[in-house]
């Protein structure tokens, strides 16, 4: 099959009113297959809302004065919330027809980090994420464990079956048809991602990243991909930037993406356009690797690139209007 490997990315400078100190945030909801054709107007303009939505949650706090982890949880969570995306209530089913959900997240002043995989039960995994990173000594817990400590800090808890949905489970038997006819190695379950993810600046000029993702349907034996993976599918550092990341996970893991973006504006002085724009299209495309990021640095610069036909995301900078897209020409 022919590879697709179209490439968006954008740049905005930030136009904030002079003297004030720059702020945004930009978000994602996964990148993949997304074409016009397979969207009814009903289905994108309610995308499009939520995508707003999300934005302003996070733009509000951030006008406020508030912190860029404060705005990247509550951007997060309402894409969590919706069904339209690959995380929380929209969560794609594993081959066992369950649920698995992983997240992240990491502050760009102090390089804390805090990340969870395979949790079955708690409504808001970024919320548990960011848990491990401020309440434990730890980075990453996982599975019951992670749940354990999810119940002791009181999180909400939800029965498994409160992220089924029925479009995903049709997604599901379309995957298990397909596997039957496709080897083993290439799994379907990796031709369609969903993540979903933010990158903040806030007025104190602190970056973070956060991403979450119910991984890919019809994955076996607890794989994890890149989503709750430091470095791969979430990085921040306030020398250089915060980056959230969307697609295939294996090739997001191998190649560290997120890190790398960042790496090379501190190491090698590229612009956040230069190294996002490099890593998506360069590094990722010769690889194999498909999929996107999203990425802000202490400027308030922006880059979405991307080599699918589409990702959802958005973006809010300063004193601007909020500014979403679907699609590559968008």
């Amino acid at each position: 099959m022919e590879r697709i490997t179209l490439l968006f990315c954008l740049l905005v400078t930030t136009t904030a009113l002079s003297q004030e100190a720059p702020f945004g945030l930009v978000i994602h909801g996964g990148a993949g297959t997304i074409l016009r054709s397979n969207l009814d107007e009903q289905k994108e303009t309610a995308i499009r809302e939520t995508l707003n939505r999300a934005l302003d949650a996070g733009w509000v706090i951030l006008h406020n004065g508030g912190n860029s982890t404060e705005a990247a949880i509550a951007a997060v969570k309402i894409l969590e919330d919706s069904p339209f995306f690959n995380a929380g209530k929209g969560a794609v089913y594993t081959n066992t027809e369950t649920h698995e959900l992983d997240a992240s997240i990491m502050e760009g002043k102090t390089l804390q980090a805090g990340a969870v995989s395979g949790v079955t039960n708690v409504k808001n995994p970024i919320e548990l994420a960011r848990l491990v990173m401020t309440d434990s000594p730890h980075v990453m817990l996982s599975g019951e464990g992670a749940e354990s400590f999810a119940k002791e800090k009181k999180l909400e808890l939800v029965p498994n079956d409160y992220f089924n949905t029925d479009y995903r489970y049709q997604q599901l038997q379309k995957a298990k048809e397909k596997s039957k006819k496709v080897s083993r190695k290439a799994d379907p379950g990796l031709e369609k991602f969903g993540t979903v993810g933010a990158v903040v600046l806030d007025k104190h000029g602190n970056l973070t990243a956060a991403t979450s993702t119910g991984g890919t349907t019809n994955k076996r034996y607890g794989r994890v991909g890149d989503s709750p993976i430091i470095g791969a599918g979430t990085y921040a550092n306030n020398q250089s930037c915060a980056v959230s990341a969307t697609g295939h996970g294996e090739y997001f893991i191998r190649y560290v993406v997120a890190y790398d973006i960042c790496a090379r504006m501190l190491y090698r002085e590229e612009t956040l356009e230069e190294a996002a724009d490099y890593v998506v299209s360069t590094t990722l495309k010769e690889a194999g690797g498909s999929g996107g990021v999203i990425a802000i640095d202490v400027s308030g610069n922006v880059a979405m690139p991307f080599n699918t036909k589409g990702m959802y995301r958005g973006y809010r900078i300063g004193a601007d209007d909020p500014v979403v897209g679907i699609y590559s020409e968008d």
